[in-house]
C-alpha cells in the first residue's frame, strides 16, 4: 500500500490545493495531509483551525485524512511511515523552491521520494496569500476556496 503526504501550511487551504490533494488521491492508496504548524510564516489561521478546515474540505475522499505536525517533513514522514511526498507545482519559482526542499530532504532522508503534480491553468495564479488578500478587502473568494472556508475568512476579517 504506498500512502503519501501532501504537506502544507494551508492558511487557508484553497481549490489549487484540493485539486492536487484530489488527484493523488487518485495515484495513492491513502493521502495524509500534512498541516505545518511551526512555520517561518505569520498564519491567519491557528494549527487547529487549519486542520479543520482541512478535514471538512476533503472530507469526501475516502483515502484522505488530514494531520497536523510541528517539525521536520522528513520526520513525520518517518513517523507516519509514509516515503512519498506529493507536491504541486504552479509555476516556476515554485519548482526553484520545491527543488530546494526536495534536495535538502534527499539529504536528510534519502528515502523520501517527491512527486511532483502540475496545477491547472485555473490555478497557476492561486495562492493562500491571494486569498487571505482578496478577502481581507472584501473580494468574493467562493471560486477559490469551499464555502466552510470563505465563511472562516468572513468571520476573521469582520473581527479584525
Amino acid at each position: 500500500m504506498t500512502t503519501a503526504l501532501t504537506p502544507g501550511t494551508f492558511d487557508p487551504i484553497t481549490c489549487g490545493h484540493l485539486d492536487i490533494i484530489n488527484r493523488a488521491s487518485t495515484l495513492m492508496d491513502e493521502v495524509i495531509v500534512a498541516v505545518a504548524e511551526s512555520t517561518p510564516k505569520n498564519t491567519l489561521f491557528t494549527i487547529e483551525e487549519r486542520t479543520d478546515l482541512a478535514r471538512k474540505a476533503t472530507a469526501h475522499l475516502p483515502n484522505v485524512r488530514v494531520e497536523s505536525f510541528d517539525g521536520l517533513l522528513v520526520n513525520f514522514a518517518r513517523k507516519m511511515g509514509v516515503s512519498v511526498v506529493v507536491k504541486g507545482l504552479r509555476a516556476i519559482t515554485d519548482f526553484e523552491y520545491e527543488f530546494q526542499m526536495n534536495a535538502i530532504n534527499q539529504q536528510l532522508d534519502y528515502r523520501l521520494e517527491t512527486t511532483f503534480i502540475m496545477s491547472p491553468p485555473e490555478y497557476m495564479y492561486l495562492s493562500s496569500s491571494i486569498v487571505r488578500e482578496l478577502a481581507a478587502l472584501g473580494g468574493d473568494v467562493s471560486k477559490f476556496v469551499t464555502p466552510e472556508v470563505a465563511e472562516a475568512l468572513a468571520r476573521k476579517y469582520t473581527q479584525a
